[in-house]
């Protein structure tokens, strides 16, 4: 348990924020408490949750052993299948207002609020937050600071969306660097990247890119990188990490994989094309013309407003069901 904000007053919040140890998941919750922490006081209460089988039977049993003697919770937070049945259960022995952030595979209705990616297409009766891509941690950087010329690229590998071409991949990262030779890049990899990616770009002799693999940063790597850089690219497996980019307000490109079928994923980056938020790379240059950063684009920032003014603010007025779908 890891307690982030003491600051405890008539005013404050009390947020608990289940884990499940997912990074990914957590980036997600921990985005969410930092905008909402800009706003107001909180006392921000990390909770770990381990099996989420444990959840159900403390879900029938009307207990939530981790919640005693911690200050009851105004909101619950939770990313991940493992943490549904602790935050309602959680909810039933302490109360608060629940925030599930995705569509979750029981009926969403069963929580407060749920933050749905559009892509998802929901189309159900709960109260609901329409999300562009997964909300993360990732802090739009003062333009001021970015660098001119540094451009990050960013590697997946296999996924259950797309076909994964390594060569593929490997001759537009070339193209691309090696047209652009007043230009430094860094490129990174994710854990799903395969051995052979790295060992193959290492063998290219690009003197203006320098490698960087995931085992070699640190826990804030990416951030850090992103809030210097002027543009990144990603291969578009990585769906997380061009959301992080854009929230970033970098300029974002696509590194081309071939989709498996029409999926959710696949057609949330066809949205992000067809609106001109990114730009898939082509050999010609063409995607010049559409690379720019899009001002405004932080999702966690957004869904923290509807929120806090759905639950906390409004107090006196009685609540509706929250709809909060995307217009563009």
């Amino acid at each position: 348990m890891q307690l982030i904000s003491d600051n405890r007053s008539n005013s404050s919040l009390v947020v608990w924020r289940l884990l499940d140890g997912k990074p990914g998941h957590e980036h997600q919750s921990l985005g969410l408490v930092n905008e909402m922490r800009q706003r107001l006081v909180l006392e921000v209460i990390d909770l770990p949750v381990g099996s989420g089988g444990a959840g159900w039977l403390y879900l029938a049993a009307g207990v939530w052993p981790a919640g005693k003697q911690l200050p009851k919770p105004d909101m619950i937070i939770g990313a991940g299948h493992a943490t549904h049945g602790h935050m309602l259960a959680a909810k039933r022995a302490y109360g608060g207002r629940t925030v599930c952030m995705m569509q979750p595979s029981l009926p969403a209705e069963m929580f407060d609020v749920c933050l749905i990616p559009e892509h998802d297409q929901y189309r159900g009766f709960s109260s609901f937050i329409e999300t562009r891509g997964v909300i993360n941690h990732i802090q739009p950087a003062d333009a001021g600071k970015k660098g001119n010329s540094d451009v990050l690229i960013m590697i997946g590998g296999p996924s259950k969306h797309f076909h994964w071409d390594e060569l593929g991949v490997i001759a537009q990262v070339y193209d691309l660097v090696r047209k652009s030779a007043e230009i430094h890049f860094v490129l990174t990899t994710s854990r799903r990247t395969p051995a052979s990616f790295v060992s193959a770009m290492h063998r290219v002799s690009l003197t203006n890119l320098t490698i960087i693999p995931i085992e070699e940063t640190g826990k804030d790597w990416v951030q850090s990188t992103l809030a210097r850089v002027s543009s990144a690219w990603v291969t578009e497996d990585s769906v997380s990490m061009v959301y992080e980019a854009l929230t970033a307000q970098v300029a974002v490109g696509l590194i081309n994989l071939s989709a498996k079928g029409v999926s959710r994923v696949s057609l949330g980056i066809e949205k992000l094309i067809d609106r001109q938020l990114v730009a898939r790379y082509d050999p010609y240059g063409l995607y010049r013309q559409y690379m720019r950063p899009v001002l405004g684009f932080n999702e966690a920032s957004r869904c923290s407003d509807a929120l806090l003014s759905y639950f906390y603010f409004n107090r006196t007025s009685t609540r509706g069901r929250l709809v909060s779908r995307l217009t563009w």
